[in-house]
Parts: structure tokens; sequence; C-alpha cells
């Protein structure tokens, strides 16, 4: 080798050898020599990783075939013992004639690369596991907020649905939130929170406490964003067992108030009919006492039910009378509203087992919130409520159909929830709650079936007797 070649060839900063095609080592540079010593006409195998036999895949081998270079990663061990990661290169060496006469190897050291690439890929291990296993519900959301990465739990709760909108998973909706966290976490590049009503793959409503924060990419530009929800419905129920003392109160006090006045107005009317001897104005006025007695009594009951849990007191039921009483109840008001109310009754439907007082109650709630649907619907010349029961092998079913306002899905899923109304300030959302707590503590269940502007329709599932409570019972959708 020419001198000033030479020169070049010992201050390569790497290992550097030329080999004959008997995988001799027939020259190395000084770097080499330090490390692995003198090769003295060695197998470069030998040398490199103290073996009797070559390589399987050997570089020099491969060059010497086809005369191109070839690269491979190898790991090799130095004189002290030193474990080394090195990036061989290849190329070969002719003659004048063109023929391979030795191949030039070249071995950079690696080592720290591979224990930073090792470092990287622990570090993203435990990234990895770290997301995955946060007990909480994290997802990763493009700026059109599609999902395209889950951890765990969001995955065991709400599903696998990489490329659907986070709204469409987590609230059924068509359409963006009005106050999303991450579109302004996009938008401005802070961490937003809120928090949101959700509905889990099982029907399960989770009051969450979501915290978005943006995901930058190597321009510093937001290229994700990453929203995490916790699960704050256990802290939510005992707020609301703390707040709903208050809040009953108030709700209930405006209700009642409304009640006395009718009561006052009646007791005025048979007051007046008693002495002008009117029977008329007295007949009017006991109707109107009687009205607001029925409404106060029902009132009563829900506070009673929702201030106490109670065991339900078993006897058997006929369930075709419990109907027929449940109409005459709810009658005079349907009348009042003008909604016509149909009855369609199996009247072979028999017994079941229940609370009388309870199912009562149950019935009257769902059957008074369809009078009002239909009572606050505008857009219909007529309305009319139908009120059925069946009577199947082990369990009666009562079904309540109306023509009113209807809900849309996030109402239906809030239906059962308390102090939800979508009544406004005539509600006080303690209706449907309690109904599907009678119906949960029967073992049965309530289904809603609703559309908005066509219409609702519950169906009260019972069993004819007494079992063992399950896991089921909570209401569909």
């Amino acid at each position: 080798m020419d001198l000033p070649y030479r020169k070049y060839f010992e201050e390569m900063p790497c290992y550097s050898t030329v080999q004959d095609r008997g995988f001799r080592v027939v020259d190395a540079n000084r770097r080499f020599r330090e490390d692995f010593g003198d090769p003295e006409g060695r197998f470069c195998y030998q040398v490199y990783k103290n073996r009797p036999e070559r390589c399987e895949i050997c570089p020099v081998d491969q060059t010497f075939q086809d005369g191109q270079c070839h690269r491979n990663e190898e790991q090799v061990r130095t004189l002290d013992g030193r474990e080394i990661s090195v990036m061989v290169y290849t190329s070969p060496i002719r003659d004048e004639t063109g023929a391979i006469t030795s191949v030039l190897e070249i071995s950079a050291d690696i080592t720290e690369v591979k224990k930073l690439q090792r470092q990287l890929k622990e570090s993203q291990r435990r990234y990895r596991l770290l997301f995955e296993e946060v007990p909480c519900f994290i997802s990763i959301q493009d700026p059109e907020l599609r999902i395209v990465d889950t951890n765990r739990s969001f995955k065991e709760n709400f599903g696998g649905f990489p490329g659907c909108k986070c709204y469409e998973i987590y609230k059924h909706r068509d359409e963006e939130c009005v106050n999303c966290a991450v579109r302004r976490t996009f938008k401005d590049g802070g961490i937003h929170h809120s928090e949101e009503v959700v509905t889990s793959i099982r029907g399960e409503q989770m009051n969450t406490l979501v915290f978005s924060a943006p995901i930058h990419d190597a321009n510093g530009e937001i290229q994700y964003v990453m929203e995490m929800s916790t699960n704050i419905t256990p802290i939510r129920e005992l707020q609301s067992q703390l707040e709903s003392i208050g809040l009953l109160i108030s709700s209930v006090s405006h209700n009642i108030k409304g009640l006395l006045t009718g009561l006052d107005g009646g007791m005025y009317l048979v007051n007046t009919g008693l002495q002008k001897n009117n029977q008329q104005r007295i007949t009017q006025g006991w109707e109107m006492v009687q009205r607001n007695i029925e409404r106060i009594r029902g009132t009563v009951m829900n506070i009673l039910y929702y201030a106490k849990k109670r065991e339900p007191s078993w006897e058997a039921v006929a369930a075709p009378a419990l109907v027929e009483e449940v109409c005459g109840l709810i009658e005079p008001k349907a009348r009042e509203c003008g909604v016509t109310l149909r009855r369609d009754i199996d009247g072979g439907a028999g017994e079941f087992e229940a609370d009388a007082k309870a199912m009562r109650a149950l019935l009257i709630n769902l059957l008074e919130n369809s009078v009002d649907a239909c009572r606050v619907d505008t857009k219909k010349p007529s309305h009319a409520v139908t009120f059925g029961l069946k009577g199947l092998t082990d369990q009666v079913v009562f079904e309540i159909a109306d023509d009113g306002i209807g809900m849309d899905r996030r109402t239906r899923e809030k239906a059962f929830t308390l102090f939800f109304s979508s009544k406004g300030s005539e509600g006080t959302g303690l209706g449907l709650f309690i109904a599907n707590g009678i119906a949960q503590a029967h073992n049965g269940r309530i289904g809603i079936e609703s559309e908005l502007d066509k219409g609702t329709r519950f169906v009260v599932t019972i069993p004819r007797s007494r079992k063992v409570p399950d896991q089921g019972g909570k209401p569909e959708s």
C-alpha cells in the first residue's frame, strides 16, 4: 500500500482490515490492533469472535461472491473482554485485470448508538405501559377529532374504534360538542378541561372530568391532542346525596306551593258554593281539591322513595286491575290536557308478585310523563296515550306509548338520571329516576323507545314471582 494511503488507513477512526479469499486478515489498521491484537494471518472470525468456524452470514464472503459492497451488524469481543456492537461495511479490492484479490472490511463502533436505541425502546415501552395502565380513559385525536390511538381502559369501556369521531364514541352524537376542550387546545395550544356525561359500550352513563393537552411534532406544530377523562361518577353520586336535600326541598316546595294554591282555589269554590247553595260550584271545587290531593300524594310518595331505600312489601297483585286503577287516576288529567287515554289490556294477564303501592307509583310516573309529553307538543292537532298490558309465562309487560314530543338519544340516555328533567321548571327530575329504581327493586327493567317529534314508548318488564336480584335491570335505550 502506498505510503500516503497507508497513513490514512492507519488513522481511520474505525476498525479496518483487508482479508483474502480464505478470510485471513492480511492487514489491519492501528485501532484494530489496539483492540484485537496483531492478526498474524489469523481468520477474521477467530480475531473478532473467537469462533472456530466462519459466520453464517458473512459480508466479506458476499462481496467475494458478487463483487458488491455489503453491510451487516455484528457483535464482537475485544482483547480485554468488552462486547462491542459494530456496523460492518465491505468493499472489493481488484487487481489490474479487475479480478477481486481481497476485500476491505471497515467496522464502525456503534455500541453507544445501540445503547441509546435500547434506552429509547425501553423509554417507549415504559411510556406505552404507562399510557395503557393509567386508570383513566385516554384518547389521541387529530385536528378532525378522529381517534388515532386509545389506551386499554378506553377500549374496555368504549370499544376500539380508530378513525371515528370522539363525539360519536363518547356521546353517540352526530355533531361536535359545543364546548369542546380538544378543539380549544388545537386553537390556542393550552391545556383545557371540562366535565362531561358519556355512555359506555354497556350503556352505562359516567360523569367524567376531561383534560386536553397538545402533542407537538418536531417543528413545534400541534399534531395531535391527548384527551384524558377520569370517571368521577362516584364523586358526583356522593355530591348528589349532599346537594339533593337542598335541591329536593327547593324543587318540591315550589311544586307543593302550586298544588296548595290549587287547593285554596278548590276550597274557595266549595265554601262559596256552600254559602250560595250552588251545587255546580261545590262539585267543581271538590274536583279541584281531589285532583290536587292526588298530585300532593304522588309528590310525597316520590320524596319518600328517594329519601329512603326500602324493600318491597310483596303481595299478589292483579295486573289488569292495577292498570285500570292507574288509568282512572290519570284520566282526569289527560282529559284536562286534551289527551285521549286508550287501554289495550290483556284481561288474562293474571297476577304477579310485587309491592302494589310502588308499582302504582311507577306506572303513574310513566303515564304522567307521557301525558305531559303530549301536552307540551303543539305541532300536532291531537294526541293519544295507549296503556297496554301483556301477560307472558314468567313476566308481565306494561307498555305506555304516546305521540308527544319524543326524545333524542342524549335525552333518552339521561332520562333515568337523578334531577334530570326535560320539562324545565315544571319537572322535579325525580319521577323517572324513582320509577327506574322501583323496577330494579322488583328485578325488572324499563326500556325506552323514542324519536324526537314522533313520541315515546316505555316498556316495563316485571317478573311474575320474586327472585334473587341479578346484575341486570338497568334501563335500556
